[in-house]
């Protein structure tokens, strides 16, 4: 290999071994993310300098306990590292294992090893050995296992270096296989046994005896470790020091652990309003003002008019929840990074299976309220078919992240801005509120579902609690960084094509609309009215005598009675690409509505009223709007990705179509009670 030539090294450990902080180690900012060709699941790579120059990609794997799959995710690992044609093939093996299970580890690690893959072992979390009571015989293990081990810390930064330069050096590893006496027997073998455990075949009697052969190669394998580990590993509990299990006595308690949870939610929903209001004001005030300089430099005409009243006011509708989106994930990373998640899931468990949900729905759950669409795919850990459809049918109420947008400026409209018991924040608590409701329908939803779909078979719930450990703010950053990212490419994409279309619809019309200026004029010829009152009732006739405000006439009668005007209206129906388009696309209607007007997208909804002059956004409306987010799904993506892990349009059909009559049923009762 030449340094012109790539080297590929793949990244591979059990879930919790701290494979994803060594992977940003060793990358840093140099990943790209992206999906496996023709699968959903997340696949994430970067680029590592050596000291020798030698170009390097890291492939970051899914996590994998073992090459013998249970899961839909884990299969990918096995296949890519059975194609040896691959151009993406590995020509090095970093398998990372952590001390406090390196017997676990090590399965993955002989199973790799057996490929003929040149293979890294490294023993991450190095720095909380002592604390554990473990020690390591390096040298000896070395020996025994013929690979090279390296130890690590990613909290202090220590082995990284020495990482790098095994990984430069790769050409000395061994290919020899460390427990199968030949390595194309044992990849045949592997090859043809590891998805039939993972498909529904009509020949349950293989499946049953390859599933019997796995389990006797992997009793071997175990006796093999601890013939290896023994003299060479040792953890003695009376030397640790670890307080662990005394802090779960705390955080999983049946009383005192709800409390904590409870009063950490609350502080993340007071961190999303308050702590992030001066930087959305100074984002939402920066592009008020850019749209109007923008306006003011360019000359006048269709491609100003595009830019300061179409593309600015679309984007700058989105960008404004930045804060409060990095906010959001800051929180649920920093909980995940500590180890606290896992607890979570353990405290909610019994709960939950009392509403027919299994264990391992909280998974799917809890990742909803970031995005549905990983939560879907993260049901592929349940075995369960009919456990597995209901969860994934009641994950959309989960409030994600691109709810966020709208539940933040719709609570911030109708909800006012004061302190309950001096410290907590009014609109904070409703925003909980709303999280709350999610849950409730959930479970309510669950409920039902399982009276309808009877389940045939019961899974088991397991989840390994990993170790506390303080965030590593490395971790933090990163994750923080690339899902906001991720979130305003995808949704800034999206939006940007909305708003160029809706500044369009909402900027050209028929007769009327050319004539505005002259039929405005005739209508109000007996009134006195200034330049400036004249140019508003002409920009609202337009507006209202456009393309899309025709369109949206025409559906006014079918949302007048849930509190809607059609400019709502047409939100909602853009919206349906991505929920968070509900407030870019009220940012652009505004804006081409009052040109000359210089407010914020807020201060315009606040404004807003129906012709006979009664505001638009009344408690009634807002909590209509609120109950309809709620419920309906309309997210386009969440419906692919259901259909996809269904295989079915049935499912998915029923969802979006049985989840828009329940949103419009409960935002029509709230209307017309409240109203």
């Amino acid at each position: 290999m030449t340094k012109n030539d790539t080297l590929k090294i793949a990244l591979v450990g059990n879930p919790n071994t701290g494979k994803t902080s060594l992977f940003n180690s060793l990358t840093g900012l140099r990943q790209q993310v992206g999906n496996y060709p023709g699968i959903t699941v997340e696949k994430k790579q970067g680029s590592l300098h050596l000291e020798n120059h030698q170009k390097v990609t890291v492939i970051d794997l899914p996590g994998t306990y073992s090459l013998n799959p249970s899961s839909i995710d884990e299969s990918v690992t096995t296949e890519f590292l059975l194609n040896n044609e691959d151009k993406n093939f590995p020509q090095v093996a970093v398998v990372v294992a952590e001390a406090e299970n390196l017997k676990r580890n090590l399965l993955l690690f002989t199973q790799i090893k057996d490929l003929g893959i040149p293979t890294i072992l490294v023993i991450n979390m190095a720095d909380r050995m002592q604390l554990k009571g473990i020690s390591i015989n390096k040298e000896n293990l070395e020996k025994q296992l013929d690979t090279t081990i390296i130890l690590t810390s990613t909290r202090n930064n220590t082995g990284i270096s020495e990482l790098k330069n095994a990984i430069q050096n790769f050409e000395k590893l061994s290919e020899k296989p460390v427990f199968s006496s030949d390595i194309s027997t044992y990849k045949n073998w592997l090859t043809s046994t590891y998805k039939i455990g993972l498909i529904d075949i009509e020949d349950k009697q293989k499946q049953i005896d390859v599933k019997k052969e796995q389990h006797q190669e992997t009793i071997k394998r175990y006796q093999f470790i601890n013939s290896v580990l023994k003299g060479n590993f040792e953890k003695d509990k009376t030397k640790a020091i670890d307080f662990d299990s005394r802090l779960d006595k705390i955080l999983t308690h049946k009383f005192f652990g709800f409390v904590i949870f409870i009063v950490l939610l609350m502080l993340m929903f007071q961190a999303i309003f308050a702590w992030s209001g001066p930087f959305m004001d100074f984002i939402d005030e920066s592009f008020a003002s850019l749209s109007e300089t923008i306006a003011s430099i360019l000359p006048e005409g269709k491609i100003n008019e595009l830019i300061s009243q179409g593309i600015i006011p679309g984007i700058g509708g989105i960008v404004i929840f930045v804060p409060q989106i990095a906010m959001l994930f800051l929180f649920i990373a920093v909980l995940e990074e500590s180890g606290y998640m896992s607890r979570v899931v353990f405290l909610m468990d019994k709960i939950m299976r009392k509403f027919g949900l299994n264990g391992k729905s909280i998974v799917p759950l809890i990742s909803g309220n970031a995005c549905a669409i990983p939560a879907v795919m993260a049901t592929r850990n349940i075995e369960d078919w009919k456990e597995r459809l209901i969860t994934i049918l009641v994950t959309p109420f989960s409030v994600c992240s691109a709810r966020l947008p709208v539940y933040t400026i719709l609570i911030s409209l109708i909800v006012p801005e004061q302190k309950i018991f001096r410290f907590i924040n009014s609109q904070a608590l409703a925003l909980l509120g709303m999280y709350v409701f999610g849950i409730v329908l959930a479970l309510i939803s669950s409920i039902i579902l399982t009276k309808i779909i009877k389940a045939t078979s019961k899974s088991y719930f397991v989840i390994e609690m990993p170790s506390y450990k303080m965030p590593l703010l490395r971790n933090v950053f990163y994750t923080v960084f690339e899902k906001t990212k991720s979130f305003v490419i995808d949704a800034g994409k999206i939006i940007l094509a909305v708003s160029v279309v809706l500044w369009f619809l909402a900027s050209h019309g028929g007769e009327n609309f050319d004539n505005a200026e002259k039929i405005v004029s005739n209508q109000l010829e007996n009134q006195k009215l200034n330049e400036a009152d004249l140019n508003a009732k002409i920009a609202s006739f337009q507006i209202e005598n456009s393309y899309i405000g025709t369109m949206g006439k025409a559906i006014e009668p079918v949302i007048q009675p849930l509190g809607y005007d059609w400019k709502i209206g047409i939100a909602i129906i853009t919206s349906f690409a991505a929920r968070e388009v509900f407030v870019g696309t009220l940012a652009t209607i505004y804006s081409v509505e009052n040109a000359e007007d210089e407010g914020t997208i807020k201060s315009r909804m606040q404004t807003a009223t129906f012709s006979n002059g009664e505001k638009v956004f009344t408690t009634a409306t807002g909590i209509s709007l609120l109950f309809f987010y709620a419920i309906a799904m309309q997210c386009g993506a969440t419906v692919a990705i259901v259909k996809r892990e269904t295989n079915s349009w049935k499912w998915a059909l029923l969802q979006l179509f049985g989840l828009g009559i329940m949103a419009y049923l409960a935002a029509l009762v709230a209307y017309q009670v409240l109203h």
